[in-house]
């Protein structure tokens, strides 16, 4: 609940080979430049992944009694892949919410997944592709250099390969036009494979209409005539149209695909966008998984170099299928529930290895229906898939899976519908249900948290694999191209542990872990809330571990010398989510409590919701929900500590702070996710800060009706900001300081054009009339694949650790920092790019300032990936989006009620 749940968007299309009946031919590399290459060997040993994959049983079903759909007996698919949502491991946010606390993780660990912000679930910009075309530069124009130079010197490397040869060739563009038109991009790559080889033409790359190759062809223009695969002469001409020079964006791109091709001839496997490993496949059978490891790759132009960054990932094959799910839909609405279930997912075809988002089910259609063929003659789907691949349909009377094709597969000769069969159809991803599995999600992360040791021995074992094919050297030669051997070295920063200030102005060091859990439980925190009325709700059944836990929350309190009071308990005859609601009706109606307490029985969200709604929205009053086994837990202690700081943030205290060394600055976060309820809208969640501690924070939020579009709200919620900032302090605030998150690489343009041009005129035009105005905009990304180690013992870095050289780009103003200490997998590093900045700080300042506002986040005693106002503005819109679906009520804008 703490987490979005998400899903998988998009239909990539996988070319992953057969091994059973029905196999079809390799398709050819990426690119389409060539003769497909002759069948290769399958690769050599590797080395493990985790345990040793097991033969995955075939489990044969029985008709279930009273079943809907009677299941028959299924027969065994050919070797498959399942195209699925791995989970990401290594460096991620290490917190404790109270919904953490809720789903009863919260005894000092991360929960499993805690690193996965979001899930795809955060807002309509972020996992767009970058705009093809020239190179985003967002680099301010009045910042000569971005280093830094605070901190002791470490020598790191990290997941990048350098390009260390390549000849500045020349790289031409030629137009290709065929007559009559064709729609099938792959019928247009056959025709021109067939049409030049006969010329000397090398090496080439086509996508369907543009050609690149290193060399001219003559003459120019060149006509040919292929005769297509009905009879017909088809006509191909083709015409320069321009050079490329060297440095140029499409030389990158080229590079990009040659390197992809380079993992087509390893007999790497494309599902989605990304190739995996099938002989390294890890088998999960109790949990009816398996786990592919896989490999990112992705080259651009660095500082100096151009680098591919290269990474390990993972993919998790459910071996169930659409028609199990099917089956488990009972009752008068079971067709409602199925659909529920299944529009929206994304499934993969066994037979032809690809991956389709399902848009509906149709009823009326079933495998005995027909459609017509190209020749006009009727053929039903049992007979199609009969001839075709050589499978028996065995339901007869299951629906038919709808998909529709996107506009640019429609162009490249797809149908407009495709319909599926449900036992065809394996499912993809983890169901809400498996991920609430605590054994399983420990099952999947004891092969996915990778340490930083085997990580950069997997990376090497990579690039042996690709030197050790002479088809990947034949193709690299082929364009005077090589990779080092080596991961690229350079030198990094460790900047000094930060000093914690509790109550009293009692200061104490982070520590070179960042943890300060043990001093801040015998402490005094910064600024102690006030609860004078503390409202306990809880069903009888569960009266007595209440009252024992609150004796356990009040010890916590004063141990960091705060009193919370003696909570007045109110008992329950059920746990219905009336009852809960009704309860607090009449408790707020009578007694106007500062908070209310509500102990569950189990994480339902609707109660969860309804519980939120009545609190946070209708009356203005903050609320703490908790699991009822989490009264009697183990770690009931650490839980009570946890739930301490909760409540005090929730009624405007503060346990902690930091030294920050400017005045009259405001930090602004922003965050964005979509609604739950209604898949066309998402909730923006911005926060900034009030005072010069950072520990007051006003928060809003803003309602958008399409998934894509960027805040047109932002300024006017900094106008707001800066008029509360000014009642606080007496003045407006001299330094505006803005985090934003939810950017994908195509939108900076956007950003920057829209959102900060629109801020700085807003600001300009009504508070900063004189041209005062000192602002900076931040991108945050959290969900990059650059991984950084220290080169002595590749281990992680320690917390601190700042990198602003080699491995950053030419043209941005940005930076990585390393915040957390990571005990499990590899830690990830966070990409900070600052696209606008007139606050007049020196890169170094800005690194430091973005480091000291990771150590501010109230859920967590230690760092966390990205700065607070930024990690509370994604709370704050998870909560609306999540459970809320409204703006919460104005009495609770300062204070950090949704934690």
């Amino acid at each position: 609940m703490d987490r979005g749940k998400g899903r998988s968007h998009g239909r990539a299309r996988g070319t992953v080979q057969q091994t059973g009946g029905g196999q079809r031919p390799r398709p050819g590399p990426p690119g389409g430049g060539g003769a497909p290459p002759p069948q290769a060997q399958a690769p050599g040993a590797q080395a493990p992944w985790g345990r040793p994959p097991h033969p995955q049983p075939h489990i044969a079903q029985q008709p279930q009694a009273g079943a809907a759909w009677a299941r028959p007996l299924m027969q065994q698919p050919p070797q498959q892949t399942i195209v699925g949502r791995g989970a990401r491991q290594g460096g991620g946010d290490v917190e404790v919410s109270e919904q953490q606390v809720l789903h009863g993780t919260a005894s000092g660990e991360p929960a499993p997944g805690a690193h996965e912000r979001g899930r795809g679930g955060n807002g309509g910009v972020r996992g767009r592709s970058a705009t093809m075309g020239d190179v985003i530069y967002t680099r301010p124009r009045n910042i000569e250099s971005k280093q830094g130079t605070s901190g002791n010197p470490i020598q790191l490397t990290a997941n990048y390969f350098a390009l260390v040869s390549a000849g500045k060739w020349g790289l031409y563009q030629y137009r290709v036009d065929f007559t009559p038109e064709i729609d099938h991009t792959g019928q247009k790559k056959g025709l021109l494979r067939t049409g030049l080889q006969n010329r000397e033409v090398a090496g080439y790359l086509f996508d369907g209409t543009v050609l690149y190759t290193t060399s001219r062809i003559h003459p120019d223009p060149l006509e040919v005539f292929v005769q297509a695969e009905n009879g017909e002469n088809v006509r191909i001409a083709i015409r320069l149209v321009g050079d490329v020079a060297w440095g140029d964006y499409h030389y990158v791109q080229l590079f990009n695909i040659i390197i992809r091709k380079c993992l087509w001839f390893m007999q790497l496997q494309l599902v989605g966008r990304n190739y995996f490993d099938p002989h390294a496949r890890v088998s999960i059978p109790e949990h009816r998984l398996e786990l592919w490891p896989g490999y990112y790759t992705s080259m651009r132009q660095h500082e100096r170099d151009i680098l591919m960054n290269c990474d390990i990932q993972f993919k998790v094959m459910r071996i169930d299928n659409v028609y199990d799910m099917m089956l488990e839909c009972r009752g008068a609405n079971m067709r409602r529930e199925f659909q529920s279930k299944v529009i929206g997912n994304v499934v993969l075809t066994y037979y032809n290895n690809k991956t389709y988002r399902i848009d509906d089910v149709d009823f009326s259609k079933t495998p005995d229906s027909t459609f017509p063929m190209r020749d006009g003659r009727q053929m039903s789907f049992v007979e199609y898939y009969q001839q075709k691949y050589n499978i028996r349909i065995q339901a007869r009377e299951q629906p038919l899976l709808v998909s529709r094709s996107k506009p640019r597969e429609i162009r490249a000769g797809m149908p407009e519908t495709i319909l599926l069969i449900p036992e065809l159809c394996q499912l993809t991803g983890l169901s809400d249900r498996q991920r609430e599995n605590f054994q399983l999600m420990k099952a999947l992360a004891d092969h996915t948290r990778v340490g930083p040791q085997n990580r950069i021995q997997k990376l090497m074992e990579f690039s042996q694999r690709m030197r050790g094919s002479g088809e990947c050297m034949a193709e690299l030669q082929k364009w005077d191209l090589n990779v080092a051997d080596s991961l690229v070295r350079f030198a990094g920063r460790v900047l000094p542990p930060e000093s914690i200030v509790g109550g009293n102005n009692a200061k104490y060091s982070a520590g070179p872990q960042a943890d300060w859990t043990r001093e801040l439980r015998s402490l005094p925190m910064f600024v102690p809330g006030v609860i004078q009325k503390f409202a306990v709700i809880t069903p009888s059944k569960f009266k007595n571990a209440t009252q024992d836990f609150i004796q356990c929350l009040q010890r916590s309190a004063r141990g960091m010398s705060w009193d919370i009071g003696q909570p007045r308990i109110f008992d329950l005859p059920d746990d219905r989510s009336q009852t809960y609601l009704d309860m607090m009706e009449t408790i707020i109606t009578k007694n106007s409590p500062h908070m209310i307490m509500c102990v569950v029985p189990n994480n339902s969200q609707d109660r969860y919701s309804a519980i939120k709604k009545k609190g946070c929205v209708d009356r203005g009053v903050p609320t703490q929900v908790i699991l009822s086994k989490n009264l009697t837990s183990k770690g009931v202690m650490s839980i009570a500590t946890k739930v301490a700081i909760q409540l005090n943030c929730k009624v405007g205290g503060a346990p902690w702070t930091v030294v920050l060394p400017l005045s009259n600055l405001m930090i602004v976060g922003y965050d964005v996710c979509r609604d739950t309820a209604n898949k066309g809208r998402s909730f923006a969640g911005m926060v900034a800060s009030l005072d010069r501690q950072a520990t007051r924070y006003f928060s809003y939020t803003s309602e958008h009706r399409m998934e894509e579009e960027l805040s047109d709200n932002f300024a006017a919620f900094l106008l707001i900001a800066c008029q509360k900032f000014k009642e606080i302090n007496g003045r407006y605030p001299e330094r505006i300081l803005i985090y934003r998150d939810g950017v994908g690489e195509g939108q900076l343009p956007y950003v920057y054009e829209h959102e900060v041009a629109n801020i700085k005129k807003r600001l300009q035009e009504e508070l900063y009339k004189n041209g005062d105005l000192k602002l900076a905009f931040v991108v945050v990304s959290k969900r990059i694949n650059t991984r950084i180690f220290v080169d002595r013992d590749k281990g992680n870095p320690p917390p601190g650790t700042v990198v602003d050289d080699v491995i950053t780009l030419p043209n941005r103003y940005d930076f990585f920092i390393v915040s957390q200490c990571v005990r499990q997998g590899s830690v990830a590093p966070t990409s900070f790019n600052v696209i606008e900045d007139t606050m007049g700080l020196t890169p170094d300042r800005m690194q430091i300032l973005t480091y000291k506002m990771c150590h501010m986040y109230y859920n967590w005693s230690g760092t966390v990936r990205v700065p607070a106002p930024c990690q509370y503005a994604h709370k704050f819109a998870f909560l609306v989006a999540q459970s809320l679906h409204r703006a919460p009520h104005r009495s609770l804008e300062n204070v950090l009620f949704y934690l």
